[in-house]
């Protein structure tokens, strides 16, 4: 239990229903939606469309989203990937005659086919009680009324503005002023677009007046990306991957998306007695940082669409964690791998829902990098993510850029399975951070007892570019001890992600935890 003398959340408990999001308004429309009769899926879409305006610069319709669905009346858990692809014309070759070593992060190069819309359709057909109408009547009256901008929000805001680019400053800024805490925003143009998307599915947003206009926007800017494209975007359904850890089997979205590296990193970190060690002490940040390097240099040789990854079963293999558990020194930090194109990406939105029937979902939805690609569309407003980016130039590499391909996604949602009943959707926010953010969660709470709000309100800590990322929350003898190791130590200028998930208990209580370091909360009844 917290100590109530002291700043905190208590964790939400309820019983017909949960949402756990970084924005309130989100969260409480997702509610809405299931007092109205829907379930789950309904309003995991209600809220994750809507965060598009509540959180512009974290996520939109032009971008991507990873889903894991768990239908009522059992604990299968079944993959949504709703990635979209490069266009089919584009070539790595091309950008490397062009003396590139990286895809550009603000040009139409980095913008793969948006594919959450197609994601969104697939769920609602497929899951959904409401209808597609129903789930985006919230975004669309807020994106028509307007919607203050929230503390966390005007920051990101003020941070990435400078980004947009074109249509976009017309959409996004106000009168070339950026919006302020407080500030009403509004997106017209994109529910218009989700009008039509509630009328005529998929169809509203890859096919006539909207397709035109987002190929418009692009192919003026030297893009290669054709209706074809865009017609043919089609969300998968599949199996998610999974690992154990003491008992506990955490389930993630298999790759384009990272989640095989939050596996991994949990089994090297199972090598380790983390529970004999200071939970907030310099030993388990060592231990853990040691783990991402290892973790993420293996992710960076072999996550790819999987179409042309060859190297999973190596990555889940508990034989590979042992190998890379054994070259962690204890007392003595290693180099980091390579850094990537995105590695400044914090950007994203996660939500996860419960509903009465205890149907869970865990879905995250991104532009990738803050206002993803800086281009919008000219009529409607879409802003166009970069996901591109994550694509690697090398000639060869299994994540090459390429026509048709899936870039190597950061997004991942995850969820427990406990004795093999599903018992905990969650998802940590922060770009490349997410795998480490998810076996920190995990290991918070399996090692060291912490309830889900106090797990993902502890101090983090982060290996990331050469440099051991620590948040204000440690103390300055850990920092210390750090340095003596070798770690090179800086404290963020933001916060390390974002979090939200909702514990079920057996008894049926679920229990709701939201990250402080969003705008957001859990909500129940």
């Amino acid at each position: 239990m917290r100590d109530f003398q002291m700043p905190g959340r208590s964790a939400v408990m309820a019983t017909d229903g949960m949402c756990a999001t970084s924005h309130p308004v989100a969260a409480a429309a997702a509610i809405d939606i299931l007092r109205r009769g829907g379930n789950a899926v309904d309003a995991a879409i209600a809220g994750a469309v809507l965060l598009g305006l509540a959180e512009p610069a974290m996520t939109g319709i032009g971008g991507d989203c990873f889903a894991l669905v768990s239908p009522a009346g059992g604990d299968d858990v079944i993959g949504v990937n709703g990635s979209g692809r490069a266009p089919a014309a584009a070539q790595a070759q091309d950008l490397r005659a062009r003396k590139l070593d990286a895809v550009p992060l603000h040009g139409p190069e980095a913008v793969t086919i948006p594919g959450a819309v197609d994601a969104f359709c697939t769920m609602s057909d497929r899951w959904g009680r409401l209808g597609l109408a129903g789930s985006l009547a919230p975004a669309i009256h807020l994106m028509e009324a307007g919607l203050p901008v929230a503390d966390r929000v005007a920051w990101d805001w003020s941070q990435s503005a400078g980004l947009l680019q074109g249509h976009a400053r017309t959409h996004f800024l106000d009168n070339g002023r950026t919006p302020t805490r407080g500030d009403l925003f509004r997106l017209p143009g994109q529910a218009d677009v989700l009008k039509r998307i509630a009328k005529q599915g998929r169809d509203g947003f890859y096919t006539g007046e909207v397709a035109e206009d987002m190929l418009a926007t692009l192919n003026a800017l030297g893009g290669v990306h054709t209706a074809a494209d865009f017609a043919a975007t089609e969300a998968t359904i599949g199996a998610p991957i999974s690992g154990t850890y003491k008992g506990r089997e955490l389930l993630e979205h298999a790759p384009n998306g990272q989640g095989a590296t939050a596996i991994l990193m949990l089994n090297i970190l199972s090598q380790f007695d983390l529970a004999a060690m200071d939970p907030f002490g310099a030993q388990r940040a060592h231990i853990e940082a040691e783990a991402t390097k290892l973790a993420y240099d293996a992710r960076n040789r072999f996550v790819a669409d999987p179409d042309h990854m060859t190297r999973l079963d190596h990555m889940l293999s508990m034989d590979t964690a042992k190998r890379l558990a054994a070259l962690i020194d204890p007392k003595r930090a290693m180099p980091g791998p390579a850094a990537l194109s995105e590695a400044v990406h914090k950007d994203t939105i996660y939500i996860t829902v419960v509903d009465r029937d205890r149907m869970a979902v865990s879905l995250i939805y991104s532009i990738f990098h803050g206002f993803g690609s800086g281009i919008a569309s000219e009529k409607f407003g879409i802003l166009f993510q970069n996901r591109g980016a994550g694509f690697a130039l090398q000639d060869g590499h299994p994540n090459e850029y390429g026509g048709g391909k899936r870039p190597m996604h950061t997004i991942i949602p995850g969820m427990l399975r406990d004795a093999g009943r599903v018992s905990m959707p969650f998802g940590v926010m922060g770009g490349q951070y997410q795998s480490t953010g998810h076996a920190r969660a995990i290991t918070n709470m399996t090692d060291y007892g912490l309830d889900p709000q106090a797990a993902l309100d502890a101090p983090r800590c982060f290996a990331e570019n050469g440099k051991l990322m620590m948040e204000r929350g440690y103390g300055d003898d850990v920092r210390t001890a750090l340095a003596q190791m070798g770690h090179e130590i800086e404290t963020p200028e933001v916060a390390i992600g974002g979090a939200q998930a909702i514990l079920i208990h057996e008894s049926g209580v679920l229990e709701g935890a939201s990250d402080p370091r969003k705008d957001g909360c859990a909500i129940g009844y």
